[in-house]
């Protein structure tokens, strides 16, 4: 058994792939790379997965199928996976060769230990485009750092503070197990990826190296502010299913108090984000989708949405009129300056 799996869904990337394939080929015969073509047709993006998979064939698996969206891939990702853990790489984004020498043998000497680790954090780096100085996002002061913890050993996630995609390794089983399935022809899929199999997981393990490095520049790209607009159904779509996950899981979830804490922090942030958007939208149907969003929330678990639309970020994503609204997009032009997203 491969030590890591790990998956790179590709759409049309020939023009950044290799250098996220090479930059994991350096993990060696412990690591399987699954290079998932989520039905690329206009470039070669299907040649060249095929291409590694020829020269590497104990480590490369290329898979090709029709296109489903990176949720679709992502989910073939984890059910062609046979390594003991699993992590998701976009085909644009890579890793670094000593943080990432750092993380194999992290898991090496986790692998087959009692208590099974479930999920390894590290930290991550935004490549923006046209800045030199690279955010870095840690985890430090939040999750004790060189030991395997519970949530009940973590402090208090700060705003902005969050699990992404880019910073975890999942246990595979895990995956597996927990039911996860992605829903296809669908952006922003990676916030449920971070967010339903944490019930799941029982042991963490906090590992301070810069591993991923996290690629925002292109315009096409779905983080750019003018396509989440664009595609603002899609955001909907995922955050309903967040909103959907934590009510019928509330009463499990909550026996766990650290736990329900950071869920409903990520979900309120979820919230924010879609709010603010629609808001920047500037017409009247993206302020009846607000409107209809919180409408939702409140109609699944009054409670939540009482504690959501009275904290600082719900009661500023509401403020009446068009000068509420300026008030609700400064606030969060401020937040884009420090956490450096979008």
């Amino acid at each position: 058994m491969k030590l890591l799996s790990v998956a790179i869904p590709c759409y049309n990337s020939e023009n950044y792939m290799r250098k996220c394939v090479d930059s994991l080929l350096v993990g060696g015969e412990d690591v399987e790379i699954v290079i998932v073509d989520d039905g690329s047709v206009k470039d070669r993006t299907a040649e060249i997965a095929d291409e590694y998979q020829r020269r590497y064939p104990t480590i490369v698996k290329a898979v090709h199928q029709e296109n489903g969206g990176h949720g679709a891939a992502v989910n073939t990702g984890i059910q062609n996976a046979t390594g003991l853990y699993f992590k998701v790489v976009d085909s644009d984004d890579w890793v670094k060769k000593e943080a990432y020498l750092q993380v194999l043998d992290t898991l090496r000497e986790m692998a087959g230990g009692a208590p099974s680790l479930d999920m390894l954090v590290c930290n991550f780096v935004y490549e923006k485009e046209g800045e030199k100085r690279k955010k870095v996002m840690h985890y430090r002061h939040i999750l004790p750092e060189g030991r395997m913890v519970s949530w009940e050993d973590c402090h208090r996630f700060m705003k902005g503070h969050y699990i992404l995609m880019h910073s975890v390794i999942f246990r595979t089983k895990l995956l597996k197990e927990c039911g996860l399935q992605l829903p296809e022809h669908t952006f922003y899929v990676d916030n449920l990826y971070v967010f339903e199999p944490l019930p799941f997981v029982k042991n963490m393990y906090y590992l301070d190296v810069n591993l991923y490095r996290y690629y925002i520049g292109r315009e096409d790209q779905s983080v750019n502010e003018e396509v989440m607009i664009s595609r603002i159904d899609q955001q909907l779509k995922v955050n309903k299913i967040m909103i959907d996950y934590l009510v019928d899981r509330k009463p499990e979830i909550m026996k766990n108090k650290r736990l329900y804490q950071y869920m409903f922090n990520y979900l309120e942030i979820i919230t924010t984000v879609s709010s603010v958007l629609l808001i920047r939208s500037d017409t009247e149907e993206g302020l009846e989708k607000k409107k209809e969003l919180w409408k939702y929330l409140k109609s699944k678990d009054r409670k939540l949405f009482l504690r959501m639309r009275n904290g600082l970020l719900g009661y500023a994503m509401n403020l009446p009129g068009r000068g509420g609204r300026k008030i609700s997009v400064g606030g969060y032009k401020i937040c884009q300056k420090i956490f450096k997203f979008n």
